[in-house]
């Protein structure tokens, strides 16, 4: 399993790289030329959640033994999709470290060690792509994350668009990233006496850090899209730029995407 999955993994790298590059060659929206590289990087994200996300949905729908055996069971093209994963994480990584500080990046960046080192376990000893896959459910929830982020910068923040991508991001993020965790964390904790130590700590370390990092950024969109989201009787003087609003208590707002590039 590991040669074919490892040649996976490069080419998965390549392309995904490749589209980056590729990417540089066409024209940025006027309204987020502000940031081509970030508008570039949640695009390149955005082909990787619709392709794994809908992947996974797909394959456990179809072939519903990965659930039930999540080592062992699993049909062939599983390990490929895992293995595109770990080529993009490993992609995106790159992109990161080329492109912003230490500072900037280090959380996302550790993050992405975390995912590739335990999709990577799959990869290389063709066992717990079952696990692996239904881990990839996430990507679903971050494909409307991705949206959400292109939305903001293309300055098209508040709009109905951005109203329904909040929402829907909000849902999905209850439905295929908090329960598919759940699951997966009661999983591990019932095995874990059949399970070696190591990848019981390795997978528990990552769940707890993508789950920590799912109920903030859950809590930051709700406040941020939904509850500060009321309209305000206007006030004489006040004036609103597009993507800044004032609440009710005349405080300033201006919606960011600071923790909007959790990738999972």
């Amino acid at each position: 399993m590991a040669p074919s999955g490892l040649l996976v993994t490069g080419a998965s790298f390549a392309a995904f790289r490749g589209l980056h590059w590729g990417l540089q060659l066409l024209p940025t929206p006027e309204s987020a030329a502000e940031d081509r590289w970030k508008w570039r990087n949640t695009c390149v994200s955005l082909v990787h959640s619709l392709l794994t996300g809908a992947g996974a949905l797909l394959g456990l729908s179809l072939y519903p033994q990965m659930s039930a055996d999540p080592i062992h069971g699993h049909p062939p093209w599983a390990l490929v999709l895992v293995a595109v994963s770990v080529g993009y994480f490993l992609a995106d990584g790159t992109d990161l470290f080329w492109n912003q500080t230490l500072g900037q990046a280090w959380e996302l960046l550790c993050h992405h060690v975390v995912v590739v080192s335990c999709l990577s376990t799959a990869v290389l000893s063709g066992h717990y792509v079952g696990f692996s896959v239904v881990s990839l459910l996430l990507e679903l929830n971050s494909t409307c994350l991705h949206l959400r982020r292109l939305l903001l910068l293309s300055r098209q923040a508040p709009s109905l668009a951005f109203s329904v991508t909040s929402w829907a991001t909000l849902a999905t993020l209850a439905l295929f990233r908090l329960v598919p965790l759940g699951w997966m964390s009661l999983w591990l904790f019932q095995q874990r006496h059949q399970i070696p130590l190591a990848l019981v700590i390795l997978g528990g370390t990552g769940l707890a850090t993508v789950g920590v990092m799912s109920i903030n950024l859950g809590v930051h969109i709700l406040v941020s899209d939904v509850l500060r989201s009321q309209p305000c009787p206007p006030i004489l003087g006040n004036k609103e730029t597009r993507g800044t609003r004032t609440d009710c208590d005349g405080e300033s707002i201006t919606r960011d995407d600071s923790t909007l590039s959790l990738k999972d």
